[in-house]
């Protein structure tokens, strides 16, 4: 068997700790071509030392020489690059094979494109890429023969339970909807008017998944399920409208697809996201992700119910923003990254979240996407409009 080589986009988060582990399971069918790292440089080091990738990038030249010399003093051989550029080098190096796309954020979507454009199997994790450019995105897919297969546990399940023919139409495979699980996050069972004084600390203490900091705010305020709904329509060529919201909170079953003859096929098992990093690696073969088993009998039960739209605006507005399409998405996207920031930065409430997005939505008209540069004009723009919000309403 020939070795696979894979670029970690986002090595030092969650999905990249979690993609590497899976990797050191076989070191005998996969390598590492290249890690990235952003600000957590001690952790960066250490992947690699341990896996030995040819190049790691940082954001800077001043992160890369520290990094660099801390390397050859241990007599690592990675060359260490800095930079935007260097970041779309190596995930479209042509020794590359697989590209693990898990930078958080609008940062990853250059570096995702770039993997796209080269044609390489790329595994989506950042899903902001996607909502941001998503037809754009979509074509460079099919014009460039690149494979696409979704991280997202929802997303994965998605793919797990439809037919390999779904891209005929969900209609010719008889899918009348799709069933996207939400755990609900840390907030699921208070009240609207507690949320106005939560703390970073318990917006980011998710009950049921180990997470970064903003993709657990996300997950707090169900943005996170309203990018994941964003995600799907493009991944899987469905209108919004053909994607429902559940709570789910054991998440355990990652999500459903109903068909038209009554039967609803759901993927399960345990929260843990090495499941689909493993399924997407090596698809279509299986292997050990290094996931316990899932025990029903210790699970028990299974509950669902319906999202509160109070208690989630977010999801409201991005269900919104998936209708009008165009550059709505990317305003979203924009808006809510500020707001985040902020919000982790304690400068505004958490309620303030969806206020500012709501803001950013109103004050800039949703055009047709042109081309990538209109989509990161448009990111640009929407972050002003959120950032000067900020500074009228402190």
């Amino acid at each position: 068997m020939s070795v696979t080589w894979v670029t970690v986009l986002g090595a030092t988060g969650s999905i990249g700790v979690s993609t590497l582990d899976v990797i050191s399971r076989h070191t005998q069918r996969y390598a590492v071509f290249a890690l990235t790292g952003h600000s957590r440089m001690s952790v960066l080091k250490a992947q690699c030392l341990a896996h030995n990738p040819r190049y790691a990038v940082v954001a800077n030249a001043a992160q890369a020489l520290v990094l660099q010399t801390h390397l050859r003093e241990a007599r690592c051989l990675t060359e260490v690059l800095a930079g935007g550029d260097a970041l779309e080098q190596v995930a479209a190096a042509e020794s590359v094979d697989v590209v693990m796309a898990a930078i958080v954020g609008a940062a990853g979507l250059r570096p995702t494109l770039a993997a796209v454009r080269a044609g390489k199997r790329v595994l989506l994790a950042n899903k902001e890429a996607l909502v941001m450019s998503g037809a754009l995105f979509m074509q460079a897919v099919q014009k460039h023969g690149a494979v696409l297969l979704p991280i997202d546990s929802e997303h994965n399940a998605i793919f797990q339970c439809l037919p390999l023919d779904y891209a005929r139409g969900m209609a010719s495979v008889g899918v009348r909807r799709i069933l996207l699980t939400a755990s609900g996050g840390p907030f699921r069972d208070m009240q609207a008017g507690d949320l106005s004084s939560v703390t970073p600390e318990q917006a980011c203490a998710h009950p049921n998944w180990s997470m970064g900091q903003k993709i657990s705010v996300d997950s707090a305020s169900m943005m996170n399920k309203g990018l994941e709904l964003i995600e799907a329509s493009w991944l899987f060529n469905v209108r919004p409208s053909q994607i429902e919201v559940v709570i789910h909170p054991q998440s355990v079953v990652h999500s459903l697809v109903d068909y038209i003859d009554g039967s609803v096929i759901a993927q399960l098992g345990n929260p843990d996201m090495r499941t689909p990093i493993a399924h997407a690696l090596a698809w279509p073969e299986r292997v050990d992700s290094g996931v316990s088993p899932l025990d029903l009998l210790t699970v028990a039960r299974l509950d669902f119910r319906p999202p509160d739209p109070v208690m989630f605006p977010c999801l409201r507005l991005a269900r919104e923003a998936a209708e009008v399409g165009g550059t709505a998405c990317a305003v979203l996207n924009a808006a809510n990254e500020v707001a985040v920031e902020a919000f982790l930065g304690r400068r505004i409430g958490f309620t303030d979240i969806p206020v500012i997005i709501e803001h950013t939505l109103e004050s800039l008209v949703p055009e047709s996407v042109q081309d990538l540069d209109h989509i990161l004009l448009t990111d640009r723009l929407a972050r002003e409009h959120a950032l000067n919000w900020l500074t009228n309403h402190r």
